[in-house]
């Protein structure tokens, strides 16, 4: 027996059945995307090779090793080298996880789109291969007192 639909047009039970079985059809295809996106994870280098960084799906560190090279440098200059290695590595996941899209869930692009537009806004290009000069030191504290550098002890 036929039915109307909100649109108008009669279904029968082998139309529901076909539409049931697309949507069963659809969210496995989610499920696996989903458990091929965190198995995800991408390792980057630094150009010299001192610095490699590994992240998962989430764009978290899961490994990182440094070269003893690391002795000829400052403690700044290390600390700039992993980060920029490491946001080298995070901005490499949005086309990792464009792949497995495409292989999981191919015929859905605007979500597909939607999940890595957001991971390219959370993990963008580093703004250049150079690793960003040392931090300077902080300067001392001004001396706000309004005392005019004397003491309030002192006679005028």
């Amino acid at each position: 027996m036929s039915s109307p639909t909100p649109n108008g047009s009669l279904s029968s039970s082998a139309g529901i059945d076909r539409w049931v079985a697309q949507a069963r059809a659809k969210a496995e295809r989610y499920q696996e995307m989903r458990a091929q996106a965190g198995h995800v994870s991408v390792t980057e280098a630094s150009k010299d090779g001192m610095v490699t960084v590994s992240i998962d799906s989430s764009g978290n560190v899961t490994d990182l090793r440094i070269t003893d090279r690391v002795r000829e440098l400052s403690g700044a200059e290390v600390a700039a080298e992993v980060l920029l290695t490491m946001r080298r590595a995070q901005a490499k996941l949005p086309e990792k996880l464009a792949e497995v899209m495409a292989a999981t869930i191919g015929d859905d692009p605007g979500t597909a789109e939607t999940i890595v537009g957001n991971y390219r806004a959370k993990f963008p290009e580093p703004p250049s291969d150079e690793p960003a000069p040392p931090a300077r030191p902080p300067s001392p504290p001004r001396d706000d007192d309004d005392f005019g550098g004397e003491s309030v002890l002192s006679e005028s």
